[in-house]
């Protein structure tokens, strides 16, 4: 099974990412995370930011996703860029596939800005930003929304998203949620 989340970097992606694999990995320990930044540094940041490059990047997570699923893992992916074409690709060839998509408000991103990244776009010295000069495509049909102007906990949002993964649910013994 593989759990996508996407949003705009900042969006809380990878803090709920590690919060649902601190929520499923005591009761399903097969449970990995695939970080989109993590990886780009595993393979050493051979790739830069512009709109190629980022779809080479989600290749990557997909064949390592897909890899694992192949394995009968339950991968949990954070990943930025969402063009719905990749999005779709995901659906048609993993075997059970779940999208949560991370929604904040530009506003929110550039007020969190715990990387830089808006405000070195908006001095100019920052180019291929995702939401400011690549266009975002937020998912058409995410298997859940999870709103980021909510303030709720990540472990709170990780266990929404546990309930909502019929699949895992229904193969335990025991409950998802805390």
């Amino acid at each position: 099974m593989i759990v996508w989340l996407t949003g705009m970097s900042g969006a809380g992606k990878t803090t709920i990412a590690h919060a649902l694999i601190s929520h499923l990995k005591p009761l399903m320990p097969q449970t990995v995370i695939i970080d989109g930044d993590e990886i780009r540094d595993l393979f050493g940041g051979d790739l830069g930011f512009h709109e190629a490059d980022r779809r080479e990047q989600i290749g990557r997570l997909q064949r390592l996703a897909g890899w694992l699923d192949r394995q009968d893992m339950i991968v949990v992916v954070a990943a930025l860029y969402a063009h719905p074409d990749l999005l779709r690709w995901n659906r048609e060839n993993f075997s059970h596939y779940f999208e949560v998509y991370v929604d904040a408000p530009l506003e929110l991103l550039r007020a969190r800005d715990s990387k830089g990244l808006y405000a070195q776009a908006d001095a100019g010295t920052m180019p291929d930003v995702v939401g400011i000069d690549i266009p975002w495509h937020a998912p058409h049909q995410p298997d859940l929304v999870v709103d980021a102007t909510v303030h709720e906990p990540p472990e709170e949002t990780a266990r929404h998203i546990a309930e909502r993964l019929p699949q895992l649910t229904d193969a335990m013994p025991g409950e998802v949620s805390a």
